[in-house]
């Protein structure tokens, strides 16, 4: 197996459970093998400290265990072990979550979805490329699981767009998929991520709780997740707004899907940083996508949530709520609550009701901090701004 000497800093990092070694924590980056060649790193007394996989770009190793494995047993084992764990993190009458979360299930930069008899392969590292099949082969062993997609998209690995069949038959899309029982369609070639968005499933079952009898408003509203859930929970009108005429068509035949008159709520395809409300909400939900862009874009993406959380503030009636989000890892979550009170409270006098992060079937590794990307919170105006 290929040895490869790490910098005397680096084995603290991977003691804790770091999940990558970088290019510069390498002594020779340089001698880096092909993208999903088994290696081990060692430091500079030729102590093995890690055993991963090589990958190309900043992230230079995976890091899987501290001493070498069987690829095919280990990728096999762990595939298993994660599908095994999600139902008890589940709610019932649920066939779309997170099968595979990366790091979280010790296996970094590989990303499985689950809708219905669909597993959906997304693939962050080019360093699992060539163990393709190897996944492919765990994931058809499950009952469950009758086809089996790769979802393109990562710039750095694949940079393209669509999606391709890995085994099983031809999967129908749109899907129609179970959240805690509520029906959604799931486009698993041609939707955001890998189709839905799963990390928001407890929020989406949670803010639903604060619906009933309710004006509602959803921003960033993609294909309705938020809206089906405050709808059935028995909110009077929900207005949801996105920029993509397409995923609001979505959003109406989701509605359908649950028996919910789409003609008595609002869709609405326009620019959220430029619509205007036309009377403030009991409950506004504003789950943007990620407001930062790039290594150095911490202040300004710090000034974008707090813009933004001054002017959605606003659209929330007193005694309201605000539902708001963060997608991104590059913004703490100390930054991000920083922002959101700088902003918010130019609007008036407001209180935390309920701060939580991803779910159950999303974990993060323990000494992985980048891991920690969602960030959702809900607020109560108690007045306007005195």
């Amino acid at each position: 197996m290929i040895q490869l000497r790490v910098t005397s800093d680096t084995p603290r990092g991977l003691r804790h459970g770091h999940p990558w070694v970088y290019t510069d924590g390498l002594v020779e980056p340089t001698a880096l093998p092909e993208p999903g060649t088994p290696v081990q790193l060692v430091d500079d007394k030729d102590r093995p400290v890690a055993f991963g996989l090589a990958d190309k770009g900043p992230i230079a190793v995976r890091v899987l265990d501290r001493h070498p494995d069987d690829l095919w047993d280990l990728i096999h084992r762990r595939i298993h072990q994660a599908a095994d764990a999600r139902p008890s993190v589940l709610p019932d009458n649920t066939d779309a979550y997170r099968v595979v979360n990366g790091a979280g299930d010790a296996l970094p930069g590989l990303v499985v979805d689950r809708y219905g008899d669909t597993s959906v392969v997304r693939l962050y590292g080019a360093c699992w490329e060539p163990h393709l099949n190897t996944i492919t082969h765990a994931l058809a062993e499950r009952d469950e699981v009758h086809t089996v997609l790769r979802r393109f998209g990562v710039r750095n690995v694949d940079g393209r767009a669509g999606a391709e069949r890995l085994s099983g038959p031809p999967a129908d899309e749109p899907l129609v998929v179970s959240e805690a029982g509520a029906k959604f369609l799931a486009r698993p070639t041609t939707g955001q991520k890998t189709g839905l968005f799963l990390d928001q499933r407890d929020n989406r079952i949670q803010i639903a709780r604060w619906c009933a009898g309710k004006n509602v408003a959803n921003l960033f509203g993609y294909t309705g997740g938020f809206s089906v859930h405050a709808a059935l929970a028995g909110a009077k009108r929900v207005i949801t707004v996105d920029q993509s005429a397409p995923a609001l068509a979505d959003a109406e035949e989701n509605f359908r899907l649950n028996d919910l008159d789409p003609a008595a709520h609002a869709f609405i395809a326009t620019d959220i940083f430029k619509w205007e409300i036309p009377e403030t909400q009991a409950v506004l939900i504003v789950d943007p996508p990620s407001l930062s862009r790039g290594q150095r874009s911490d202040q300004p993406a710090k000034k974008a949530y707090r813009d933004l959380a001054t002017r959605t503030g606003a659209m929330v009636a007193p005694g309201g709520l605000l539902a708001t989000a963060s997608c991104t890892a590059r913004v703490s979550w100390e930054r991000w609550e920083e922002a959101i009170r700088d902003g918010i409270s130019k609007t008036g006098r407001w209180s935390w009701v309920w701060r939580t992060a991803q779910p159950g079937d999303h974990p993060v590794a323990l000494g992985h901090p980048e891991g920690h990307y969602l960030k959702f919170a809900v607020l109560r105006r108690h007045q306007p701004r005195f």
